[in-house]
């Protein structure tokens, strides 16, 4: 009875493999022209990844109103008029503390102070505080982006000086600040 299970094992096997082989053959004759390698041996270039027009868009259930909405995914920054009208949007470079998910409001803003990384910022607008490291957003006066150092418990949010004076003009004194995974 073994000899006869293991031939049986061994048939399908062999069977199967034929037929793995068979349909790999099949696929690799009908690959289209622009996915195969080229003659010399080198990989042809990678066909571009499909452009995502909605990388920028609102992000669903990010509150109602004049707000500001901050993607810690993302990294980004919408500035939302009402009847969720986008003013502006941008990325934005993140601190080494983020604010956990939900509403806040905008408590303080300075024109120009020294940011918790010790770099020169200007346009900061403060919203919210964990474990006592402030979080805001602001822009650096010389225009760099933040080096985090993971072991520092930072909490600017940096953008660039152009996205600082907008958020500036936008964000005043308790202004909403929707903060979205």
């Amino acid at each position: 009875m073994a000899g006869t299970s293991s031939m049986i094992v061994a048939g399908l096997t062999a069977a199967a493999l034929a037929t793995v082989g068979y349909l790999g053959h099949r696929a690799a004759e009908t690959v289209p022209p622009d996915l195969r390698r080229q003659a010399s041996g080198n990989p042809a270039p990678a066909p571009k990844a499909p452009r995502d027009d909605h990388a920028a868009a609102l992000p669903p259930r990010s509150g109602l109103g004049q707000r500001v909405v901050y993607s810690l995914g993302r990294d980004r920054v919408w500035l939302v008029d009402t009847g969720d009208k986008v003013r502006r949007t941008f990325g934005v470079s993140p601190s080494t503390v983020d604010p956990a998910p939900g509403a806040y409001r905008v408590t303080s803003r300075s024109g120009q102070v020294t940011g918790s990384d010790g770099v020169p910022v200007q346009h900061v607008v403060r919203f919210a505080s964990v474990d006592g490291t402030v979080i805001g957003f602001s822009a650096a006066v010389d225009g760099s982006a933040p080096v985090l150092d993971p072991a520092e418990r930072t909490g600017g949010i940096r953008e660039t000086r152009a996205d600082g004076a907008a958020m500036w003009k936008f964000a005043t004194i308790g202004r909403t600040v929707v903060v979205v995974p």
